[in-house]
């Protein structure tokens, strides 16, 4: 017999596009089930691809070697806490005492309570930081009363270098406007919302802070967790009262990634759970379906039709109605990781494994689940078909 037997390819598929449009509404009910999972799955796809993206930009933006000790400082009551940064270990390439408060602002009309953050100009090296317009801190400045504003302080103040802040009961001048640097959640103040100035010119605002972190940049070449240990040890060396600990940025990134794998898993959950139930919904479809048509699968079994010609008559009409519900879950998953991502603040990024993934698994459960009705269906005899009313 030959192989062209039976219909073509291109008939059989609008045969079976014909009877998916017959099925009615259960019939999308049932594929409604395989969207949402196939949604799911494309989301979870794309929402960790893009915080994968996203965890190694921060980790670039964080900076591989920067290293963060915090320091528990005691109390109003307890003696201020004095560091002597000048003999670090020879891994630390450079180390700023950090001192943050907050502090009544003026310039001209406008009034706001700013933070405050007083170091020394090692900082710049520490954070690679650059200046937009005017000069940076230098070792010269220590002692006078001169700051650096950040980038959207700046912008929202409208303020310039050689403008005069009103600080406290102080007045400072503006040497320089800091360039945009973007959260990092390392750091206990956002720069760009900053008043940075020299360390020994924070003491003369009545709210004036202690030193309460150190930031250090360790050697690329050596290994960081060693690096921060070492600091560790000669900082707690000079303040043996107070308590100390030390960050570092692969910490945080494996915080982030935790929640990040957890985000996947929940959403991983909800895909298998939606693809089952559309699989389950489509196989009652389909066995209702080949119910409903007995008397035409006896005539066409009576024309000579064979059983497998059956059988892939109505596995083709389910993979059908999976292929519409998984071209629609497509949409809707990049829809839903696209709002997602944009709700985070993070840059989108779109994983090609979504897309075969989604549609495979998809078109995989409608080849499942519908093969019991469609060898149901192969497995009737013509006369007895026939004679069902």
């Amino acid at each position: 017999m030959s192989e062209d037997y039976g219909p073509s390819w291109s008939q059989r598929l609008q045969e079976a596009l014909g009877s998916v449009r017959q099925l009615g509404g259960r019939a999308w009910m049932a594929a409604f089930g395989i969207a949402v999972g196939c949604a799911a799955l494309v989301a979870l796809l794309n929402i960790g691809h893009s915080a994968a993206q996203h965890t190694r930009q921060m980790f670039q933006r964080l900076g591989s070697s920067l290293v963060l000790v915090s320091i528990d400082t005691p109390g109003v009551a307890a003696p201020p806490v004095r560091l002597s940064l000048a003999a670090l270990p020879p891994a630390i390439v450079a180390a700023a005492p950090l001192a943050v408060s907050v502090a009544a602002a003026r310039l001209g009309e406008v009034r706001e309570a700013l933070m405050v953050a007083g170091s020394t100009p090692a900082l710049a090296q520490v954070l690679d930081l650059q200046i937009h317009s005017g000069r940076a801190l230098s070792r010269h400045d220590d002692g006078a009363l001169h700051v650096l504003l950040g980038a959207a302080l700046a912008e929202r103040w409208q303020a310039k270098p050689g403008d005069r802040l009103q600080l406290d009961n102080y007045l400072f001048d503006v040497i320089g406007i800091l360039a945009q640097r973007g959260a990092n959640p390392m750091l206990p103040i956002d720069l760009d919302q900053t008043v940075l100035m020299p360390l020994s010119a924070l003491g003369r605002l009545a709210s004036a802070g202690e030193v309460s972190a150190v930031l250090a940049r360790g050697d690329d070449r050596g290994e960081l967790a060693a690096i921060a240990q070492q600091l560790l040890d000669d900082l707690q060396a000079q303040l043996p009262a107070l308590a100390l600990s030390v960050q570092l940025p692969a910490q945080l990134l494996a915080s982030m990634a935790s929640q990040t794998q957890l985000l996947r898993w929940s959403l991983a959950g909800t895909a298998a759970i939606a693809l089952l139930l559309g699989g389950v919904g489509i196989m009652n479809v389909m066995v209702m379906n080949v119910s409903q048509r007995r008397r035409e699968i006896g005539v066409r079994l009576a024309l000579g039709a064979r059983g497998r010609d059956i059988a892939g008559l109505f596995l083709l009409e389910a993979v059908v109605l999976a292929a519409a519900a998984a071209f629609a879950g497509l949409l809707l998953g990049l829809a839903a990781a696209w709002g997602f991502v944009w709700l985070t603040g993070w840059g989108f990024a779109f994983d090609v494994r979504s897309l075969p993934a989604g549609v495979g698994s998809s078109l995989a459960l409608a080849l499942f689940f519908g093969l019991q009705p469609a060898l149901a269906a192969a497995r009737l005899q013509p006369v007895q078909a026939l004679r069902d009313d």
